[in-house]
């Protein structure tokens, strides 16, 4: 009866990855979810992003995200879509933990999100869902800010299935 049971969890399991396939908007709400678990966001402090920029330092409670990249990469490695967590940086958005990888096949950590639909809809706080250029790629994707106790937008979620 165990291995019938074990059988069952891990087709229920498969069943509910195959649901999300392909669908952005469920799995940027996944990733979010996983995020806020951790913590209120916040910023504090600064730290590297990418070969030679600093960005301010995101937590998730006492968690950093930046350079940290075990949520995204379960993300990549559970749904097969790319994940990123951008911070607020002034007026930009930049990438501090990420599975999207430049053309030189690094992590895209440091590069700013584009000036497009999806940074229009996130700087006035509200979620953008729909067909974007990521780094040189069109993706299906979703963007979903994210805002500190005070109501302000210090963060960015995004998903996205390459098409």
């Amino acid at each position: 009866m165990k291995p019938m049971g074990a059988l069952l969890i891990g087709l229920s399991m498969l069943a509910a990855n195959v649901a999300y396939a392909d669908d952005a908007t469920s799995v940027i709400a996944v990733l979010t979810d996983r995020l806020v678990k951790l913590g209120a966001p916040r910023i504090e402090g600064t730290d590297k992003a990418g070969a030679d920029k600093t960005a301010p330092g995101l937590y998730f409670g006492p968690r950093k995200i930046n350079n940290n990249y075990d949520v995204v990469d379960d993300i990549k490695k559970t749904y097969g879509a790319t994940a990123t967590v951008f911070v607020r940086d002034g007026d930009e958005f930049v990438r501090v933990s990420t599975n999207v990888l430049t053309p030189e096949g690094k992590r895209g950590v440091g590069t700013s999100l584009a000036r497009a639909k999806a940074y229009e809809s996130v700087s006035k706080g509200e979620q953008f869902c729909g067909d974007v250029d990521v780094l040189g790629t069109p993706f299906n994707a979703c963007y979903s800010p994210l805002k500190d106790a005070g109501g302000k937008v210090i963060a960015v979620t995004y998903v996205g299935f390459k098409k």
